[in-house]
């Protein structure tokens, strides 16, 4: 590739991916070759343990195409790809894909074609998910319950996959926060937003690196980062808490003067000791999240750390 600056710029964190890297970089090569916008292609290899940093060395050194990114060690798909948004040199928008090849780099077309109607955001909305039930089921609960919960309109069963120009892709390199969930701060940067719909394929080759845990922790950055839910909520299960409290009062007054008796006490005793205990636990796990979420912010540590980059096919960095 000349030094011109390219058009466009595609963003893949790589986790692992050893077994599907051929094929990526064949579909890839495709991609530039039959596309009438030049490209430049952004590795980021997320502390790999498998040969994705040495393929990923190869390729950049020898083809101009690729830029290559080495994280210092493995920081997630999130902090990976806020590391590959901040390298990127197009001078209209950034394509945003996995590695696994779930999201089709072929669609570039019809992304692109929106970013040129006027679109600054441009997501995929998955028609057809190839995962297993549980997994597609805790997905489409997710997404409901955030979209019922948070204080902005993140739009239904939208990843990461998206084009965005490259005014948006600034302001996201803009925003210091640690707990990352890309999908919700590119809705909430704003501008003309769209979706499109494309059926998502089964993983190329390779396993899922997205643990159970790992979607557990994403899924509670969305809610926590753009939700005023949980807060609030502790506040709502206090106030019924007190209700009950008081209704139990009540309770006890009646019986005792129009009854001519008592509730029986070390049951009544048990369970209003178990409830506030359960309230108070609750609270404080709640307030502890946001504490942790504060306490992350204020370290000031940066959000990652680059080993190395390989540009134009020559070594431009090493930390």
């Amino acid at each position: 590739m000349s030094d011109k600056q390219p058009q466009i710029s595609i963003v893949i964190p790589l986790y692992n991916e050893e077994a599907g890297f051929a094929l990526l970089i064949d579909r890839l090569n495709q991609l530039i070759k039959n596309s009438a916008y030049t490209i430049e292609v952004i590795l980021v290899n997320d502390g790999s343990r498998d040969k994705t940093p040495l393929l990923m060395n190869e390729l950049a050194l020898t083809d101009s195409h690729y830029q290559s990114v080495f994280l210092a060690r493995n920081h997630g798909h999130q902090l990976a790809l806020t590391a590959g948004l901040t390298y990127v040199n197009c001078s209209d928008a950034v394509f945003v894909i996995d590695g696994d090849l779930q999201d089709p780099p072929e669609l570039l077309g019809r992304f692109y074609e929106k970013y040129k109607e006027g679109y600054e955001v441009i997501y995929g909305i998955r028609r057809k998910r190839k995962e297993g039930a549980v997994k597609k089921s805790a997905y489409w609960f997710y997404y409901r319950l955030l979209k019922n919960i948070s204080s902005i309109e993140i739009p239904l069963d939208s990843g990461d996959f998206a084009l965005l120009s490259r005014r948006v892709v600034d302001h996201l390199n803009a925003m210091p926060e640690r707990s990352r969930f890309i999908r919700g701060m590119r809705t909430w940067i704003g501008f003309r937003q769209t979706g499109l719909e494309y059926e998502r394929d089964a993983r190329s080759a390779g396993e899922a690196k997205y643990t159970f845990k790992m979607l557990f922790n994403l899924a509670y950055n969305g809610i926590f980062n753009f939700s005023e839910f949980p807060i609030k909520f502790i506040t709502r299960l206090g106030m019924l808490t007190m209700i009950g409290a008081f209704l139990f009062f009540i309770y006890v007054l009646i019986k005792m003067y129009w009854m001519g008796g008592v509730p029986p006490g070390y049951a009544s005793l048990f369970l209003a000791i178990s409830i506030f205990s359960g309230v108070q636990l609750l609270a404080l796990g709640l307030i502890g999240e946001y504490v942790l979420r504060i306490y992350d912010q204020v370290r000031a540590r940066p959000l990652f750390i680059v080993d190395k980059v390989i540009k134009n096919k020559e070594l431009q960095k090493r930390g």
